[in-house]
């Protein structure tokens, strides 16, 4: 946010001024998108991130950002299509390949969710997010050492991460190792992630 501007309103206000004397400045545009986001004003995200990709065309950051918000609406399709553009326009970014893999997954495409991630993870060897959607990749396919490996890589960078925790727990109930999907179940809550009523009933009637 610019030092002049005191709040997320007047920032708006400021870019907007900008782009008045310099319509085609791209990263204007997409940082009003970002403002916008903000807000939660995803119509005028949209046009703004739009606007960005008139007119810097590989803009890579500005496709992941529409990719989220079609996300965000349900359109996994168009999520999809904005990180494969994303990720063509700037070939070493990891965000659109864990952002692929992570729609393939949704879609039920495994393999091809596994093969994005894993190009994910190459670019950025530390990115949490991916780490920990491949090992939900890796336990969707039932592979169960190479999920068990990759959620707790996660986890050891980011202690807090809740999915992770979750995705344990669910890793070693398919086990039958109830104690510990319990004490996982437990960590995926003090981090903040809501455990499924039917987990924790299974949970609850395995004791």
């Amino acid at each position: 946010m610019s030092t002049q501007a005191n709040n997320i309103d007047e920032y708006i206000m400021e870019l907007k001024g900008q782009l008045a004397s310099n319509p085609q400045c791209a990263n204007h545009y997409y940082n009003l998108g970002v403002a916008y986001l903000h807000k939660r004003m995803w119509q005028e995200a949209e046009k703004a991130f739009l606007d960005a990709v008139d007119n810097s065309p590989r803009m890579s950051e500005a496709y992941v950002q529409l990719g989220g918000i079609y996300l965000q609406r349900g359109d996994v399709d168009g999520c999809l299509n904005m990180n494969r553009i994303a990720k063509d326009c700037r070939p070493q970014f990891a965000v659109p390949f864990a952002n692929l893999g992570f729609c393939y997954l949704q879609k039920g495409d495994v393999d091809r969710a596994i093969v994005n991630l894993k190009k994910a993870v190459n670019r950025d060897p530390e990115y949490v997010q991916a780490i920990s959607t491949l090992g939900a990749a890796y336990y969707s396919d039932k592979n169960y050492e190479e999920a068990e490996k990759n959620l707790k890589k996660a986890l050891d960078l980011a202690p807090a991460f809740g999915p992770a925790w979750n995705n344990l727990c669910l890793l070693e109930l398919d086990r039958g190792n109830v104690e510990k999907a319990a004490e996982y179940a437990a960590k995926a809550e003090e981090n903040g992630f809501t455990v499924a009523d039917e987990v924790k009933e299974e949970l609850n009637a395995a004791k």
